[in-house]
C-alpha cells in the first residue's frame, strides 16, 4: 500500500453558496490529507466520529464541500475519488473487488480503532453496500441518497416499461461511451458530457470524461468482473445496519421501491426521507438535506431492528 500523510488546509463551501439549479460545478477537491493506492484522500474536521463519503457519476470529492461544512466540527468528514474520477490522473477502472478493497484500506487507515458511517450516493451507494455488506463489522450506520433497493424484485416490479426504456438508455450510452474511449475520445467526452447534462448533472463538462462512465461497463457489458455479489440496500439497512434513506421527488423514475420507503420507517434505527429535488439532493436543497442528515445522525441510537409483524 502507498500511503502518504500531509497535513493540509482544507477548504468547504458554505449552503449559502449553493443554488436550487443544481448548484456550482463541482471543483477539484482541496489538498489531500493521504494518498492510499494513488488516490488522494481529505479530511476535515476533528470530530469523535468518522463519516465516509463515496460520491458517484460523474463526480469528484468536492460534491461534498457543502456537506463537510455543515457536519464539522462535530464529524471528522473523509472523501476521495473513486478510481479513475480523477481525470488528471488518468483512465483507471477497477472491479468492483478492487474498488472495495481499496476503500476497506482507505476506512482503515482513517479509522483503524472505531466502525465509521458511510455517506453515498449514486454508484458511490452501490460500491459502498458492497464494502457494507462485505466488511459490516467496520460500519456503524450507512446515509444513502437517491439510489436504495434497486437490487430487489420489489423495485424491478415498480418500474413500468418507459421508466425502464430510459435507465437502460442513459446507462448503455455511457457504458458504450465508455468502450469508444480508448479509441475516440474526443467522440466519447462529447457523448459523456451531453447524457450529463441531459440528466442534471451541471458540473463544469472539463470535468467530465469518458474515463468515468466504467461501473456502466461493469454492469451492461460484465465489464472487470462486472456486478456479481454486489451489496444491496434492502439485505443491509434496516436488516443489518441503521440507515437514513433520502431521495429527490423530481425525476423521471426512482431507484427505489415505495415498499421499502414504507418499510424503513417502520423500523427502528432507520429513516426515509423524501426532497423537492432532482438526483443531486445535497446541491439543490442543501439546507434541508442538512438539517435532516444532522437532525438523524444526533438521534440515532440503536441498532436497526424490524418491528415484529
Amino acid at each position: 500500500m502507498n500511503t502518504t500523510t500531509t497535513a493540509a488546509p482544507i477548504r468547504a463551501s458554505t449552503e449559502a453558496d449553493e443554488a436550487d439549479d443544481g448548484g456550482p460545478a463541482t471543483q477539484p477537491g482541496p489538498v489531500p490529507e493521504m494518498v492510499i493506492d494513488d488516490v488522494d484522500v481529505f479530511i476535515d474536521g476533528v470530530g469523535p466520529q468518522t463519516v465516509v463519503m463515496v460520491h458517484g457519476w460523474p463526480d469528484t470529492p468536492a460534491l461534498w464541500d457543502g456537506t463537510v461544512a455543515a457536519l464539522v466540527p462535530e464529524w471528522r468528514c473523509v472523501r476521495f475519488h473513486l478510481p479513475g474520477f480523477d481525470l488528471a490522473r488518468g483512465p483507471r477502472p477497477m472491479s468492483q473487488s478492487d474498488i472495495v478493497a481499496l476503500i476497506a484500506r482507505i476506512v482503515d487507515a482513517v479509522s483503524p480503532d472505531q466502525r465509521v458511517t458511510l455517506l453515498l450516493h449514486d454508484w458511490g451507494c452501490a460500491f459502498g453496500y458492497t464494502y457494507a455488506k462485505r466488511h459490516t463489522e467496520r460500519v456503524a450506520r450507512i446515509v444513502a441518497l437517491d439510489i436504495g433497493d434497486v437490487g430487489s424484485s420489489d423495485y424491478f416490479e415498480s418500474l413500468g416499461w418507459r421508466e425502464k426504456l430510459m435507465i437502460s438508455g442513459y446507462q448503455l450510452w455511457l457504458a458504450v461511451a465508455w468502450a469508444l474511449g480508448p479509441h475516440t475520445p474526443g467522440l466519447a467526452n462529447r457523448m459523456t458530457r451531453w447524457m450529463a447534462r441531459k440528466i442534471g448533472c451541471r458540473n463544469d463538462p472539463a470535468l467530465i470524461g469518458w474515463e468515468m462512465n466504467y461501473p456502466y461497463a461493469m454492469r451492461w457489458f460484465n465489464a472487470f468482473g462486472g456486478l456479481r455479489g454486489a451489496g444491496h440496500a434492502d439485505r443491509l439497512i434496516g436488516e443489518n445496519l441503521p440507515g437514513l434513506f433520502v431521495y429527490g421527488r423530481r425525476k423521471p423514475f426512482m431507484f427505489h421501491s415505495s415498499r421499502w420507503v414504507r418499510h424503513l420507517n417502520r423500523t427502528t434505527g432507520c429513516a426515509a426521507k423524501s426532497l423537492d429535488t432532482g438526483h443531486w439532493i445535497m446541491k439543490q436543497k442543501p439546507a434541508e438535506f442538512h438539517a435532516v442528515l444532522k437532525d438523524w445522525l444526533a438521534n440515532v441510537t440503536q441498532p436497526a431492528s424490524t418491528p415484529k409483524a
